[in-house]
């Protein structure tokens, strides 16, 4: 999954109420700010000037194939700017040909200058301004699925996205690293169109002479992501001192709203792929800061964050695998560079990841300089008080509990319907058996326009329907935040841990009386789940629970299944205490990276209460 791709605010000039007065920036503190700054504007990571930190940096093995990569892009001419792939997304809701194409583009330009830095003699100059001078041309820098009402790409107004401001970042640095290798000419439309596009909405939304973007006061991964943007590339450009500390002053503040995503144990309700990519871009923007001001401003050092900085590590199931709950992916996983980074920022120790060496190349031109270079994780700051890496993690505030064991480990979830990134997938579990998810949360589907809409919920993944939870009475989950699950038990051993969960307030069921789910994961053995489902209704109706997987079903007898995926497989027994069930599957086909099989487990006559426990066993071999 790219994380870049999310969209959460179609209006992206929409203001919140009262967003504009929500955040005061003190002017001491900003006069404060300047007189840590330098005199002139600076990026992050060495110039090209700099021979000697260069010369060590190309002999890294992470950094071989820089060069090659760069030749070959030489080779293969840059494509052009398409207005029509920028408005099928307002057309049709697709935005996946503009963002090929464009994300190309783009991409070249880190992989250009990262080798005119290394080879210093002049070859990829020229490409480096071709490619510069056409993105300088775009109309926008605004992502074509946030600019559904054109009014950016009409020049109406300028909005601050995702892609407008990583895209500014990004030119910024390579105008920082190159110096004047560039010309003249083009240094300076890099510094006027980061300037217009970018730095002078943001500081006019901070002194409220415009309406903010609401992501400014949002808490998901928009806010850091775009702040990053923001403040690294007018940090870079912004010849006025006091512009540069508004700046400064303006993030500290405002990556508050970002971080308040989290709950106070560290839980990231959108997954650790955003994870990755929202509090990664905290990471590079608190960085970023740092260095800019000479540790004099430490984001590093905010409480609210140093839990959220473990949730990478926390939340492994085993052999890497996590829980793909929210718009995730089923493979995503902690970005190794990130946690390697956390790890000796805030001394956690994290099995595999002893080595806190970041050099890589790779994210674009920011990250790849702050991980490449010296940064300050030679200036440890105290962590979280948490031990990494045990029987379990249980995330009490959000309802999630990671319990291991060997060779089945599970993920289970309560929680709410209003998520960040949100399914409608109270009760969910993913099952682990040799490092693959045999039973699974199935994770996103390909971003369109309906994904970010009213009719979110009409898609199979992203309803409960794609979950492993009831159908009560033929109704799916609502979603909302009164659909939420009360943790009722929470009961952890050695042994085993049991954590039990009253999530009727998950249907909008009037006949639903009570409806409570009991997850007993046992270490004996080589393991095993027991879900069990409690309902009761005031008159009689249809129950139905389910299971997920991405691999093949194989009913082994009236009771019984062979859940398999790869060399990976697992027993299920169904006990519906006496009541006579049916075993279904049903391929769920959604524009998505996968198709799973949703298994269903149907009594075949409506009841006014019923107990349907599955056990789940590793099979042997």
């Amino acid at each position: 999954m790219q994380a870049a791709l999310c969209c959460l605010f179609p209006a992206l000039s929409a203001q919140l109420a009262g967003a504009v007065a929500q955040v005061k920036l003190d002017p001491a503190r900003i006069a404060e700010i300047g007189a840590m700054l330098p005199e002139a504007p600076a990026g992050v990571g060495r110039t090209v000037d700099d021979r000697d930190a260069w010369s060590v940096l190309a002999a890294n093995p992470a950094w071989a194939g820089v060069v090659g990569r760069a030749e070959g892009l030489l080779g293969s001419p840059l494509p052009d700017w398409s207005d029509e792939f920028f408005l099928d997304f307002s057309r049709n809701g697709n935005r996946t040909r503009w963002q090929d194409l464009e994300f190309g583009r783009r991409g070249r330009i880190t992989t250009l200058v990262q080798a005119e830095c290394i080879e210093h003699r002049g070859r990829f100059l020229p490409a480096i301004e071709e490619v510069v001078r056409s993105i300088c041309a775009e109309p926008t820098w605004v992502m074509a699925a946030h600019d559904g009402s054109l009014a950016n790409y009409r020049g109406e107004t300028t909005d601050i996205d995702l892609g407008s401001s990583m895209l500014a970042w990004e030119m910024a640095t390579a105008e920082w690293l190159l110096q004047d290798r560039l010309s003249p000419e083009m240094r300076q439309s890099i510094t006027d169109n980061v300037r217009r596009r970018v730095v002078d909405p943001f500081v006019a939304m901070v002194k409220g002479e415009r309406r903010m973007n609401n992501w400014m006061v949002t808490n998901n991964n928009w806010n850091h992501v775009c702040l990053a943007g923001v403040v690294g590339a007018g940090l870079a450009t912004a010849p006025e001192r006091d512009v540069r500390a508004l700046l400064v002053a303006a993030a500290e503040k405002y990556a508050m709203f970002g971080l308040k995503g989290f709950t106070p144990d560290g839980y990231c309700s959108e997954g650790v792929g955003y994870w990755n990519y929202g509090f990664g871009h905290f990471v590079l923007l608190a960085e970023t800061i740092h260095q800019a001001t000479g540790g004099g401003v430490d984001l590093f050092s905010l409480p609210e964050a140093k839990m959220p900085a473990a949730y990478g590590a926390r939340v492994v199931i085993a052999d890497g695998m996590c829980p793909a709950f929210a718009d995730c992916g089923v493979d995503d996983g902690p970005d190794s560079r990130l946690l390697r980074f956390v790890c000796a920022k805030y001394g956690l120790a994290v099995a595999g990841y002893e080595d806190k060496n970041t050099v890589s190349p790779g994210g674009g031109l920011p990250s790849s300089m702050i991980y490449s270079f010296p940064n300050s994780t030679t200036s440890p700051v105290p962590g979280p008080d948490v031990t990494i890496g045990g029987l379990r993690d249980w995330f009490a505030d959000a309802g999630v509990l990671i319990a291991r064991g060997a060779p089945l480990s599970v993920a289970l979830k309560g929680g709410h319907n209003a998520e960040n990134h949100n399914h409608n997938d109270i009760g969910s579990c993913v099952v682990v058996v040799k490092g693959k998810p045999v039973l699974v949360d199935p994770g996103a589907e390909t971003y369109t326009a309906r994904t970010f809409s009213s009719r979110r919920y009409e898609s199979k993944l992203l309803n409960s329907y794609g979950h492993p939870v009831p159908v009560i009475a033929g109704q799916l989950q609502r979603p909302g935040s009164a659909a939420k699950a009360t943790v009722l038990e929470s009961d952890f051993t050695d042994g085993a841990d049991t954590l039990k969960l009253d999530y009727r307030a998950a249907y909008d069921v009037p006949e639903l009386q009570s409806l409570e789910r009991t997850f007993v994961y046992s270490r004996e053995g080589d393991g095993s789940l027991t879900v069990t489902d409690a309902v009761t209704l005031s008159t009689a109706a249809t129950v139905e629970t389910a299971l997920i997987t991405l691999g093949t079903v194989e009913q082994t007898g009236a009771d019984t299944l062979v859940v398999r995926d790869g060399d990976a497989a697992v027993e299920v027994t169904i006990d519906a205490g006496g009541l006579a069930f049916e075993i279904t599957q049903d391929e769920i086909v959604e524009d998505a990276p996968v198709k799973p099989t949703r298994v269903g487990i149907r009594l075949t006559e409506p009841v006014t209460s019923a107990v349907v426990t599955v056990n789940v066993v590793p099979v042997a071999g």
